[in-house]
């Protein structure tokens, strides 16, 4: 039986090369402020793989998007296994663009903050008057710079995006930024709109697209996960106030109150944890994860 070896790891994912395809397995890490944290979330990365499937199948038709199978029968004999069932996505190879898609169809977070100081958001110019958690009038689209880990990505505004694509694919910088950015927004309102139903508001989120051997762009990493999105639960929801959420936001809470943790969790926060993203999970798809 062939080994393998992640050619890549990221704070949560490793990717390994199937020669003209990928497996993106999402392991029970969790990262908060760019630190990977010494804990592991049991199952996590099952309800990362199988929610972003959820997704990938609903908005197929507006993009199409990395996903070949989720099933390890379809991946070489080293994934037939436990470690890696549930948690593991047979992927096309995509030429992945440098710009995180960023949108926000409510107000919060550090979006929140810049709004506070000088009624922006990423240099969008904001209505006057909004309160903490209000919904947009619009969904806006902020995108940033991908950054290594460790770094922190870098907000850009629209016109900075042009200039990033130009750079690493001459001659269709304003071309992939539009599609970006109006595929970042047709995703989004199909999505919010779907959760919204379910009893869940997509606060905000973010997407990666990449380009495939035709040079078309295409949906791919994660989708619409608790580690990329902010999900709040309908019930309860008003404005003028943070809102309780089924993500990471749990978590960064409880670090920001106990600095001295060196990013070790206590017990019963990991529980938590996960029982918020499986019971988001549960609300999105309508079943329990299997």
């Amino acid at each position: 039986m062939k080994e393998f070896k992640p050619v890549k790891e990221g704070k949560v994912r490793e990717i390994y090369d199937n020669g003209d395809s990928l497996i993106m397995v999402a392991t029970d890490r969790i990262s908060a402020f760019d630190v990977i944290l010494k804990n592991k979330v049991t199952n996590k990365g099952k309800v990362l793989t199988q929610m972003s499937r959820f997704w990938f199948d609903l908005t197929n038709d507006i993009l199409p998007n990395h996903m070949l199978s989720t099933d390890v029968k379809d991946m070489p004999e080293f994934f037939q296994n436990e470690k890696f069932e549930g948690r593991s996505m047979l992927c096309k190879k995509l030429t992945m663009l440098p710009v995180e898609c960023i949108v926000r169809g409510y107000i919060t977070g550090s979006g929140w903050a810049s709004y506070q100081e000088n009624g922006t958001v990423c240099g969008i110019k904001l209505p006057e008057g909004l309160k903490e958690c209000d919904k947009l009038p619009e969904p806006i689209y902020t995108p940033s710079t991908k950054a290594e880990i460790g770094d922190h990505d870098e907000n850009i505004d629209f016109e900075k995006s042009i200039t990033v694509l130009e750079k690493e694919f001459p001659g269709h910088g304003e071309e992939y930024a539009k599609a970006l950015r109006d595929n970042t927004i047709a995703l989004y309102k199909k999505c919010a709109d779907y959760a919204l139903k379910r009893g869940i508001i997509i606060a905000d989120t973010k997407f990666e697209f990449g380009l495939d051997e035709n040079g078309n762009v295409v949906l791919g990493d994660e989708m619409l996960t608790p580690d990329s999105s902010r999900f709040w639960p309908v019930e309860g929801y008003e404005s003028g106030h943070s809102q309780p959420s089924f993500d990471k936001q749990f978590v960064r809470d409880w670090l920001k109150a106990n600095p001295e943790s060196d990013y070790n969790l206590p017990q019963d926060v990991i529980d938590k944890t996960i029982d918020k993203y499986l019971e988001a999970y549960k609300l999105l798809t309508g079943s329990d994860l299997a």
